[in-house]
């Protein structure tokens, strides 16, 4: 295992731990039993969600950006608490967090940004011992190779392309600009659409909002949460989301009567 010379220390404590086993397995499984199984963690409330957002956007984008977002979030606040329940904040909460989920959306700065960030660097310093060989797997926009169903390829990169994506992650300031060089190709065009698409679905939302309609919000703000993935996954999800939200904005557009109220939605979290 020295000689090896790779996590040798936890090598030898797999080795140790495995000459335990096979001596008195039973006393083994006994120290590793767990006292309990489901752990419960407190869901964060929501001005520590909506804080937590607005640093990351900060750094994602700029602080400017992350306003944007604090502002719109802060509106559907306001509006909710005007006739929800006393202390109900679904919606906000739902917009909370899948505005900024349409907001994040990992691009090719983003993607330079993480990967470079100190954080993920210490991370694996901490995690393996002994000099440590990265390789980025990437399918950039404008270079990628295509499979045979068309859709792009990811190739491996070894550590040169570590000073590259510094040096890209510093122009982030460019996203969404004219001068953006990844900004013009479909995918990117159609995210920041959705972005504003969402805002305007949620402000048509706003204008008519009611505690007996909030069920009815509550669903068409959450939308986001089915629109995963990335790229060509991304595209595909996003396409069988588009007739769901069509329809249900079509009977936000109805009038509610007492015979046809808004169906409870299910809570789903991000």
């Amino acid at each position: 295992m020295e000689l090896n010379g790779v996590q040798i220390d936890k090598n030898k404590a797999a080795f140790e731990w495995g000459r335990r086993c096979a001596h008195d397995l039973a006393a083994v499984q006994a120290l590793t039993q767990t006292a309990q199984v489901i752990q419960l963690l407190k869901r964060p409330a929501l001005d520590e969600l909506i804080g937590s957002r607005v640093e990351f956007l900060t750094a994602y984008q700029n602080a400017g950006y992350a306003a944007q977002y604090r502002a719109f979030v802060d509106q559907v606040r306001a509006a909710e608490a005007a006739v929800a329940p006393a202390g109900s904040t679904r919606l906000t909460e739902a917009v909370a967090r899948y505005l900024f989920k349409l907001m994040a959306y990992k691009d090719e700065y983003e993607v330079a940004r993480l990967h470079t960030d100190p954080a993920f660097t210490a991370q694996i310093a901490a995690t393996f011992d002994g000099p440590v060989k990265l390789r980025h797997h990437l399918a950039p926009p404008l270079f990628a190779r295509r499979g045979d169903d068309g859709q792009p390829r990811k190739t491996a990169f070894g550590a040169w392309v570590r000073p590259v994506m510094g040096v890209l992650a510093k122009f982030k300031g460019l996203r969404g600009r004219w001068l953006d060089p990844f900004g013009h190709t479909e995918e990117r065009r159609t995210e920041r659409a959705l972005i504003a698409e969402y805002r305007a679905s949620i402000e048509t939302l706003l204008k008519d909002l009611s505690a007996e309609r909030l069920p009815l919000a509550l669903e068409i703000a959450r939308l986001p949460e089915e629109i995963r993935g990335y790229g060509h996954v991304k595209a595909r999800h996003l396409a069988a989301v588009r007739p769901k939200w069509q329809a249900l904005m079509l009977r936000w557009q109805q009038p509610v009567t007492p015979e046809r109220q808004p169906a409870a939605a299910t809570p789903v979290s991000a």
